[in-house]
């Protein structure tokens, strides 16, 4: 089967299964003879940052000579993204193989598209017997379809609004979400989250008898630094530390996701009783596969692509900017999904704009051009209607002198549209 007709095939037959909870996916993991509970690994949840904190602890684990399986979502251009085995993403033949084997009870329990990519990565991973087994929740934590695995060390990045129609209207009420995932006795990593949400989780946490390390207080980074090659940063613990490291992600985010996913993967050799390698870290650094996070694909003018899509992402950006290039003129491609807070994106967004370029994305879910415009039009900025994001950049890059700044964000569906045409744009 070619990589579109298997695509298509999944795509058509399972995407209209969406449905909260975990009983298909147990059923699933079940007939498979539950290969989620024979795993060692890290599990990833979180507002923001959760997929950069599995891809730099993905760096860590291979340049640590561990054999190292990832699954995340979701994917930018190949589907076979989602999940990487050393890096790799898996081949079509092993794909369609695996999912032939387990097709019948797929159907059988009709499965959604996220559970059959993540219990295909389950199965894949205990095949190949890796030895560090990174998985990003999907949505939320509590329902999600990664929930069932039996990680090592569990992570929440950060808690910010996101999906409120599913996780709910407040942070007390997406932490308890979020801490679905907890599991007795497993160490949990905290990010930078807000007091109310740290509090629900703190209470979970405790009726599970689970040790809780904090960024800023267990952890932390220090003497951040920035530039459009990357980002320098020192990493202390309490009884470790390494000093001017360099990360090749873009943006002050990066060196907190980078400071987590450290420290993560020290807890998680400690729990494997497995020794740490002070170079590996250092090295592992300059080596993070992870695109569409302000990742500058052109220059003349510079054309930075990011897949912040909700308020406190494009918050994030927006700050990480003005860092970065003062006193440019930057020109805006956007284009947001309607379920976001249009309201609170845009504004950000207008705060660092020169020129903005509204445009749709090809998701079902994208806000209308009309919908973003109407935000747009209470700052008073210069802006241009453009149907397709391409065409919108093509538009914005004629117009930049050379030492502008193009930018392109409000979804991971938006930059993707981007990267699938990136030779267009030379």
């Amino acid at each position: 089967m070619k990589y579109k007709e298997f695509l298509d095939h999944i795509f058509q037959r399972h995407s209209g299964n969406v449905k909260l909870g975990l009983e298909r996916m147990e059923n699933i993991l079940n007939s498979m003879g539950n290969p989620n509970k024979k795993l060692q690994g890290i599990h990833i949840a979180g507002t923001n940052g959760k997929g950069s904190t599995a891809a730099i602890c993905e760096a860590l684990s291979i340049e640590s000579g561990l054999k190292t399986g990832m699954n995340t979502s979701p994917h930018l251009i190949d589907y076979r993204e989602r999940i990487r085995l050393d890096g790799k993403n898996i081949g079509l033949n092993k794909l369609s193989e695996i999912y032939g084997r387990w097709e019948k009870i797929f159907e059988e329990n009709k499965a959604s598209f996220f559970e059959i990519t993540t219990a295909l990565a389950f199965y894949h991973f205990f095949r190949e017997q890796v030895e560090n087994a990174i998985f990003e929740v999907g949505l939320g934590g509590r329902l999600d379809g990664t929930n069932p695995f039996r990680s090592t060390v569990s992570v929440i990045t950060t808690i910010s609004y996101d999906h409120r129609k599913s996780l709910g209207d407040s942070l007390e009420k997406i932490a308890f979400e979020k801490a679905g995932i907890l599991k007795k006795r497993i160490p949990l990593i905290l990010g930078k989250i807000p007091v109310q949400a740290v509090c629900i989780i703190k209470k979970r946490a405790e009726e599970l008898e689970i040790p809780i390390f904090e960024s800023g207080k267990d952890f932390q980074v220090t003497k951040v630094k920035t530039s459009t090659t990357g980002t320098n940063f020192d990493f202390l613990s309490n009884n470790f530390s390494l000093k001017n490291l360099k990360l090749n992600l873009i943006g002050k985010h990066q060196a907190e996701n980078a400071g987590i996913a450290i420290f993560t993967f020290l807890t998680f050799l400690k729990k494997t009783d497995r020794i740490l390698k002070t170079g590996k870290i250092r090295n592992a650094l300059s080596k993070i596969n992870w695109s569409g996070r302000m990742q500058i694909i052109k220059k003349k003018p510079v054309v930075l692509i990011d897949g912040a899509h909700n308020e406190e992402g494009i918050e994030t950006l927006t700050e990480n900017l003005k860092d970065l290039f003062p006193a440019k003129k930057i020109y805006f491609v956007m284009a947001i999904l309607r379920d976001k807070n249009l309201e609170k994106i845009i504004e950000n967004i207008c705060s660092i704009s020169y020129k903005i370029f509204i445009s749709r994305n090809r998701s079902t879910r994208a806000a209308e051009i009309e919908e973003q415009e109407k935000f747009v039009l209470q700052y008073g900025i210069d802006y241009e209607l453009i149907g397709s994001v391409l065409d919108a950049t093509k538009i914005a890059i004629k117009q930049a002198a050379d030492e502008d700044i193009i930018v392109i964000s409000g979804s991971l569906y938006t930059i993707s549209e981007i990267l699938e045409k990136q030779h267009e744009l030379d």
